[in-house]
């Protein structure tokens, strides 16, 4: 009996042995798998030209998929170091003219109405990186009509104004968001991008969405850097509403320029539209100025097309003469709380507010101080 027992389990052994060599382990480096392909698109570091043959489309899968490689680095990296917060601040007289050379110890930015230590100060022209956000539908762009020539118009415009150094990626939208390019400083990429918005499709337009997945893809870009957003105002199809856009991009620190179309057929038209259609348009223009104002950007309404290069100009003097102030937070917690920003211009000796005085006359301006309305704490990492 003993001998057929141990004969028995010599069997099984032998049989085990052999299924275990001919099936192939999933715990094994010698099983070859596929690696997965690197993404073409990485927000989380500088950007670089090129690549943009394979790019997805945008809102609702980009923004995961281009942080979800680089997502533990960067809980890593802020957890090893003091949280520093970047605020980028422009001071504008009564003409909209950046005012230079306010020295250091002359701004006071306080968070939820504690003032804060300055740590990092630093002025001066610098590159910028700028993703253009155009509404391309066939409601308000249809082919050959007046506001299809403005948005062109101020697209091409716009791009005429970069420098070699900036980079921009170009995205239209409508029924949803498509980069036609990716941040690049090759011009004859963006302007290949440029050539097919030509004929829109969809009459339904998402600008909620596109400028949340847009501003999300850039919250992690180092430097100068910006939205600018040509459209109407009016928002048809967005998955998100109002309220969940705004707080987003309050979130993510980058500062939106909006330029809104259709001024003037809105005047020639306004005694043919109904209420509701005024409302919506008085509502666009609404929801331009706030983002505008919270992220620190600026909204303009040209009239006419003769506006637009004063417009380009205004937007390139803001974005390349910035003041870039940092400060290590007070508060340190990690709480993930929306934490408010207040930038003053204050005389150190007085306390007082500071007077700036014209070169010329010499008599106090009116100055106007643009930074984003404040930011979301970091969430602490279990």
């Amino acid at each position: 009996m003993k001998t057929w027992i141990i004969g028995g389990a010599v069997a099984i052994t032998l049989i085990v042995g052999v299924w275990a060599q001919d099936a192939p382990s999933t715990g094994s480096q010698t099983v070859a798998r596929p690696r997965k392909k690197p993404a073409t698109d990485d927000s989380s570091a500088a950007p670089a030209p090129g690549n943009d043959a394979d790019l997805p489309k945008i809102p609702s899968k980009l923004s995961p998929k281009a942080t979800k490689d680089d997502a533990g680095e960067t809980d890593a990296s802020f957890k090893a170091e003091t949280n520093i917060v970047n605020v980028d601040v422009q001071v504008l007289d009564n003409h909209g003219n950046p005012i230079p050379n306010i020295p250091r110890d002359k701004f006071r930015i306080l968070e939820d109405n504690v003032p804060q230590t300055l740590t990092q100060y630093s002025v001066g022209e610098a590159p910028m990186t700028v993703a253009m956000v155009i509404e391309f539908s066939a409601r308000y762009q249809a082919y050959y009509t007046s506001g299809w020539a403005q948005t062109l118009t101020a697209s091409y415009g716009f791009v005429q104004t970069l420098k070699p150094e900036d980079y921009v990626a170009v995205i239209a939208y409508d029924l949803r968001s498509t980069i036609l390019s990716d941040f690049t400083n090759d011009r004859s990429k963006t302007s290949e991008a440029m050539s097919r918005l030509r004929i829109p499709g969809f009459s339904e337009s998402n600008m909620f969405d596109a400028l949340s997945d847009t501003a999300d893809r850039m919250s992690k870009i180092e430097g100068r850097k910006a939205i600018l957003l040509i459209a109407s105002g009016i928002d048809t199809f967005s998955k998100l509403t109002y309220d969940k856009a705004r707080k987003s991009l309050q979130e993510s620190g980058v500062p939106v320029y909006s330029i809104e179309m259709l001024q003037i057929q809105r005047i020639m038209a306004e005694g043919q539209m109904g209420a509701s259609q005024q409302l919506d348009f008085l509502q666009g223009d609404n929801e331009l100025k706030t983002f505008a104002k919270e992220t620190g950007g600026q909204a303009f309404f040209p009239r006419f097309q003769g506006e637009l290069p004063n417009v380009f100009q205004a937007i390139s003097q803001s974005l390349r003469n910035q003041y870039a102030l940092g400060y290590s937070p007070n508060d340190q917690a990690k709480d993930g709380k929306f934490r408010k920003l207040t930038v003053q211009l204050v005389n150190p000796g007085t306390n007082e507010p500071l007077k700036i005085l014209d070169e010329k006359t010499h008599k106090p301006i009116k100055y106007t101080i643009l930074a984003k309305a404040g930011y979301t704490a970091p969430r602490a990492v279990e």
